[in-house]
C-alpha cells in the first residue's frame, strides 16, 4: 500500500491521505473580501483529490496584508465573503479546509506581484504604515515599519484571535498559524530583524514569545475538534539569523503546547538569504525536526514527483507532503501520483468517466 495515500491524523482531524495543498496567495480579493476568483481557485483544487487544502495567508487585520489585494479575515464583511466561497466548495467537495492566519509585518504594503511587487509607502497609493519586532525595513532603503509597542503586540494577538473565531464560524476543519517567509511572528523570531531590547527581543525565550502567544489565543478560542498548525521557516539562510537549533526548540514548545503539527519550509526573513534551491532542498530540515517530535511533520519545497513524494514518507523524513506551484500547474496531481502508486483517490461522479483504462478502479467516491 502507499505510503503517501495512507491516512494521516492532524491530532482529532483524520485525512484521507498525506498529499497537502500548501497555501499560495493570489492577490485578487477587494478590500480583504474573496472574489469569484477564489470560488473558482479552491473549488477547482477541492476536487485534487488531496488529504487537505490549505487556503492563502489570510490576513487578521488590514495592515498585516502583503498587498491591498490581499484576502483577510477580520470583520463582517470579509467573513461574509469566504462563507459565500466555502459554501459552494463545501457543497461539491469533502476535502478537509485549512486557513492559515497570517501578519505580513514589515513585508506588508507592497505592489502585486505582477505590479512589480515592490514596497509602497505609508502615503503611496494603496500604501499603509508596517509593522515589525524593530524599525528595519526588509529592503535597504525602504520605509522602515514600525517598531511594535506594547498596544500593537496586544492587538495584533487578539487580532489572530478574532479571526480563528471567524474561521470557526465558516466550517473550517483547522488553522494554521503562519510563522514562516519573514513575516511577523518570523519577524519576532529572527536576530537579524528582532533588536528588541524587551520581554519579546534578546533571548531565544523572548523572541518565540509572540508566536506562542498567538498560538496560545488561537488555540484558546478554537474546539478541541479541530487542530490548530504553525508554519515556519526552519532557517533564514543567513550567518546569525534564525536556524534549524532554534527552530527544534520552538517546535518542542508548539507540541507541548498543544500544536496538531509542524509545516517546515525556509527562507523569506532576509534579502541576503542564500538558498541552494533543488528538488526536496528543505528536506533536511523537516526531518531533523522530526527526530525530535511526535507531532505530525509536514515537509514542502520541490517535492514533485509521485515517487520522490512516496520515499520521504517512507524514508520517515516527514508525514506528509506539501505542494503549491507543482499543484497549480498539475491541479490533478494526486489522480496522477495515485496511478503512478496503485492507490485509489477521491473525484466526484462527474469526472469518472476519465478513469484511464489501464488504471481501473483509481477513483473512488468524493
Amino acid at each position: 500500500m502507499s505510503k503517501l495515500f495512507s491516512p494521516l491524523n492532524l491530532g482529532p482531524l483524520q485525512l484521507d491521505n498525506r498529499v497537502i495543498i500548501a497555501p499560495m496567495c493570489e492577490y485578487s480579493a477587494e478590500n480583504g473580501q474573496a472574489t469569484d476568483w477564489h470560488l473558482i481557485h479552491l473549488g477547482n483544487l477541492a476536487l485534487s483529490g488531496a488529504g487537505l487544502l490549505i487556503t492563502e495567508a489570510t490576513a487578521v487585520e488590514p495592515r498585516g496584508r502583503i498587498t491591498y489585494a490581499d484576502l483577510g479575515l477580520w470583520d463582517d464583511a470579509t467573513e461574509a465573503a469566504l462563507a459565500r466561497v466555502f459554501k459552494s466548495v463545501r457543497r461539491y467537495s469533502s476535502m478537509p479546509i485549512a486557513i492559515q492566519l497570517a501578519h505580513a509585518g514589515r513585508k506588508a504594503s507592497t505592489a502585486r506581484p505582477w505590479d512589480g511587487g515592490h514596497t509602497i509607502a505609508p502615503d503611496g497609493e494603496n500604501g499603509w504604515q508596517t509593522l515589525s519586532a524593530s524599525n528595519i525595513a526588509f529592503h535597504a532603503g525602504d520605509p522602515a515599519p514600525k517598531a511594535a509597542d506594547e498596544g500593537d503586540i496586544e492587538g495584533v494577538i487578539a487580532a489572530f484571535a478574532a479571526a480563528a473565531r471567524r474561521a470557526d464560524r465558516l466550517g473550517v476543519d483547522a488553522i494554521e498559524v503562519h510563522g514562516a517567509h519573514g513575516y511577523l511572528l518570523h519577524q519576532f523570531l529572527s536576530p537579524l530583524s528582532n533588536q528588541r531590547q524587551d520581554a519579546y527581543g534578546g533571548s531565544l525565550e523572548n523572541r518565540m514569545r509572540l508566536l506562542l502567544q498567538v498560538f496560545d489565543a488561537v488555540r484558546a478560542v478554537m474546539p478541541a475538534s479541530k487542530p490548530v498548525g504553525v508554519r515556519i521557516s526552519a532557517t533564514d539562510w543567513v550567518d546569525g539569523g534564525w536556524d534549524l537549533a532554534q527552530s527544534i526548540v520552538l517546535a518542542k514548545e508548539l507540541e507541548r503546547r498543544g500544536a496538531a503539527y509542524i509545516h517546515v519550509s525556509s527562507g523569506g526573513g532576509s534579502e541576503h538569504q542564500k538558498i541552494p534551491v533543488g528538488p526536496g532542498y528543505q528536506l533536511p530540515f523537516a526531518e531533523a525536526i522530526k527526530r525530535e517530535v511526535s507531532m505530525p511533520v509536514i515537509a514542502v519545497g520541490l517535492i514533485t514527483e509521485p515517487q520522490q513524494a512516496e520515499h520521504v514518507l517512507l524514508d520517515d523524513q516527514a508525514d506528509a507532503i506539501a505542494l503549491a506551484r507543482g499543484m497549480l500547474y498539475n491541479p490533478r496531481w494526486p489522480w496522477h501520483a495515485a496511478a503512478v502508486l496503485g492507490a485509489k483517490v477521491k473525484a466526484p461522479p462527474q469526472y469518472w468517466r476519465c478513469e484511464p483504462h489501464a488504471v481501473k478502479g483509481l477513483f473512488k467516491a468524493a
